[in-house]
């Protein structure tokens, strides 16, 4: 029998496909304001990092993990479209014959121009506030940044796609739990143990470069290097929200043939 969230994934499926539709400029803006929204838990957990990483404490990515679940509680209660959750819904409704596939790709694509635009909006707000000039307070940023510059490629794709899986799930599995209480635990859980663990997020990455970009950072620090990280950040996300996620769930919830003969 089918779970009653994989309903919900359906129907958020559609009622996003139906925005898009009815106005592409405010599906545009709801992806900014994912990104926008991820903004501020990158900076929530670097700013905290910060306090950490100035001590040399292995306490630092620790606390940053755990108040980077800011992010995915702003886009879940505040309404944000985020391109690395669609990847899921999208591919499920298109299994379960909702929407075409060409619609998927054209939801995917604008969900993520916009997810780019507003990181780049997020930074420049950054920047005019001047809070993150100083080296002891952007110093566990760029660090940071230029780890995930040289990181090798396939690498890259695998901690994409395990990033995705778990943030999916995040999403996913708090629509089954009663209470906001749970459903906020829930979130912050899957979120903490995909930062802590050093996979890769192709819009927090998006938003920490940016961030990155408007701050006198070093030379070391490219933007040839952002996109050797993002092009396989993305492909990871998108194959493990649509295969690990959409995929896998719309084949293990197949009816078997008892089921279809009553």
């Amino acid at each position: 029998m089918e779970q009653i969230p994989l309903r919900r994934i359906e129907q958020l499926a559609l009622k996003k496909y139906k925005l898009f539709h009815s106005s592409k400029l405010r599906y545009l803006l709801r992806s900014m304001l994912a990104s926008m929204f991820i903004g501020f838990g990158v900076i929530v957990a670097f700013k905290t990092g910060s306090f950490f990483y100035t001590e040399h404490s292995p306490l630092t990515y620790p606390m940053a993990a755990m108040t980077f679940g800011a992010a995915i509680i702003l886009i879940s209660y505040g309404g944000g479209d985020l391109f690395t959750g669609n990847t899921f819904y999208y591919t499920y409704a298109a299994l379960r014959r909702q929407m075409s596939w060409a619609h998927v790709g054209k939801l995917l694509t604008a969900s993520y121009i916009g997810n780019v635009l507003g990181a780049c909006a997020f930074a420049l707000l950054i920047w005019g506030t001047g809070l993150f000039q100083s080296a002891e307070v952007n110093g566990f940023l760029l660090s940071v940044v230029e780890k995930k510059l040289h990181a090798p490629t396939i690498e890259l794709f695998f901690r994409g796609l395990l990033c995705n899986w778990l943030v999916c799930l995040a999403f996913f599995i708090p629509m089954s739990l009663r209470g906001d209480g749970p459903k906020l635990f829930a979130m912050m859980l899957f979120v903490f143990c995909f930062f802590i663990s050093g996979y890769e997020h192709s819009i927090a990455n998006l938003c920490t470069f940016a961030i990155a970009l408007v701050l006198n950072y070093p030379d070391t620090i490219t933007f040839g290097g952002m996109i050797h990280n993002l092009v396989p950040v993305t492909l990871g996300n998108l194959f493990g929200g649509s295969v690990l996620m959409g995929a896998m769930y719309y084949f293990v919830n197949q009816p078997t043939e008892e089921e279809q003969s009553k």
